[in-house]
């Protein structure tokens, strides 16, 4: 997954972030890795660890990997690790409480190895319509190219953020994220009319394409223009040789409108 990425580590180091990056090696071979974010917890007044979509480790080294870990959380005062791993674990651990989800527990993942016509049709009709309605429209679909393109994704974030009831993240955020390695972390653009109407981040990371953070400016939502980019990173995802488009996150009684464009 992305967030266990070298890279991932480097961005929140950008945005302040202390980080602990951990290799499990069984000589030359790597069994393991870790990507340890340390947050501040205001209730307790303590530090705990964050593994975002981790640990990712050879099954046989799972608890070993796990008590090194926290024997360093104990030495610099950890006072608990959270994580939500990719995949569910085999045995309950003591001393393992269910706490809220940081990152999405439901996902919908596509397989682009599948040909256009072939994920067209798995598509709902209604999704196929409004994909061909918004290229018939003249929506042009391209990647930001630097300052003024970020100002104008700021400007239909606060936008989307108004409309849709949920809180961003500083602006210097998201411009750090695309600094920190723009072959991975990239941002497509959505034009009407000469426009700037929509746009997403979209995470090219191993073998998956993650929809990463998107929006769309309310004055232009019927020109469907983020169908428009979600077609365009797929079809980019096929061209450079990806296997899986992630769209992450589905809940349909939290997001029950994101849920459903996801699903069409």
């Amino acid at each position: 997954p992305f967030l266990q990425s070298w890279q991932w580590g480097e961005f929140q180091k950008k945005v302040g972030n202390e980080i602990l990056p951990l290799m499990a090696w069984e000589g030359k071979e790597p069994m393991g890795a870790a990507l340890l974010i340390k947050k501040s917890s205001p209730l307790f007044g303590k530090n705990y660890w964050y593994c975002p979509r981790g640990p990712i480790m050879n099954s046989t080294y799972y608890f070993s990997f796990w008590e090194e870990i926290q024997k360093r959380a104990k030495k610099k005062g950890i006072m608990f690790l959270r994580w939500d791993p990719l995949y569910p674990r085999q045995k309950k651990e003591k001393r393992v409480v269910k706490s809220i989800d940081i990152q999405p527990s439901r996902t919908l993942v596509l397989d682009l190895t599948s040909s256009e016509g072939e994920l067209m049709a798995d598509m709902h009709q209604k999704t196929r319509y409004n994909i061909r309605l918004a290229f018939r429209k003249g929506v042009k679909v391209r990647e930001a190219k630097g300052g003024e393109d970020l100002e104008e994704f700021w400007r239909i974030m606060e936008d989307t953020a108004r409309r849709d009831g949920f809180r961003l993240h500083p602006k210097q955020h998201y411009e750090r994220m695309l600094e920190t390695d723009p072959e991975m972390l990239r941002l497509f653009l959505a034009e009407y009319d000469g426009r700037v109407v929509a746009g997403n981040i979209v995470s090219f990371f191993g073998d998956t394409v993650t929809y990463v953070h998107g929006a769309s400016d309310t004055e232009y939502r019927k020109v469907m223009a983020p169908y428009a980019l979600q077609w365009h990173s797929m079809e980019k995802g096929k061209e450079w040789g990806y296997k899986y488009y992630d769209l992450y996150g589905i809940d349909k009684n939290k997001w029950p409108g994101v849920t459903r464009f996801k699903k069409g």
